[in-house]
């Protein structure tokens, strides 16, 4: 699988997918809600990725380099498609620009639901992700809007909410593909493996702090939290900001009490 621009022509078959994952960085969707997104491939959705940037400003890697490990992670992941919108990085705006750029994704791709950031993070390109894709699906599906292609809103758009101080409407069981994503997230070795010269005490010596450098036990820590909340190893939180319809409260699974 290759990471391709947004602009480049999809063929038929990858159009109409399941499940779209939209956020601002090359491995934010796979520290998010990758478990999830391999989950719902495992079940036969065509699931897709889409970085809004190429991570240029990251500390570490080059924007090549993390193209190949985007390709990488997405395999390991089973989705369908992966491409990058072509935001500048530490620049992620809702502009009208960069709207009309995802909308026109959108409609090539037509997924029925979407995964978006939320809408508060540390990271300002997180939050704008947030309210980016959230617009961008809005205008995707006005008629009168001079875009290519036929209007499409997605039916469904939900907020990964892994890193974030709220609590989720619900959570994903991702217990059976945790060591899966583990992989995924790995694959991102310019970020979340020492490279060769490089020690903590250089780092120390250079009053450098990268938040990734403990991301990875903090990302296990947090998928062992959500996981015992619903009486499992490991999750994925995720919120939504309509009301969930239940249809059987006889059988709703995690025990009261």
């Amino acid at each position: 699988m290759s990471v391709l621009p947004y602009n480049h022509k999809l063929p038929e078959a990858l159009m109409h997918l399941d499940l779209l994952a939209i956020a601002a960085h090359p491995d934010d969707v796979e520290l998010t809600c990758g478990g999830t997104l391999l989950k719902m491939a495992e079940r036969g959705y065509k699931t897709g990725i889409l970085d809004l940037t190429a991570g240029e400003m990251g500390t570490r890697g080059t924007p090549e380099t993390r193209a190949k490990e985007a390709a990488k992670a997405a395999k390991l992941l089973r989705a369908k498609w992966r491409g990058t919108l072509g935001v500048p990085d530490s620049d992620v705006q809702p502009t009208r620009q960069h709207k009309l750029r995802l909308a026109a994704v959108l409609r090539q791709l037509r997924p029925k639901t979407v995964i978006l950031p939320y809408w508060e993070a540390r990271h300002p390109d997180h939050y704008h992700a947030s309210t980016l894709g959230y617009e961008a699906c809005f205008l995707a599906g006005l008629k009168q809007l001079p875009l290519e292609g036929e209007p499409h809103r997605p039916f469904k758009i939900l907020y990964a909410t892994s890193f974030a101080d709220v609590r989720p409407t619900f959570v994903v069981d991702i217990t059976a593909q945790y060591s899966q994503r583990h992989k995924a997230i790995l694959a991102f070795a310019s970020q979340f493996r020492t490279q060769k010269g490089e020690s903590s005490k250089a780092h120390k010596k250079l009053q450098v702090f990268l938040a990734i450098d403990r991301l990875e036990d903090q990302m296990n820590q947090l998928a062992r939290h959500y996981g015992e909340m619903i009486g499992v190893k490991y999750g994925e939180p995720f919120l939504q900001k309509e009301l969930m319809k239940v249809e059987d409260v006889v059988m709703l699974e995690v025990r009261s009490i």
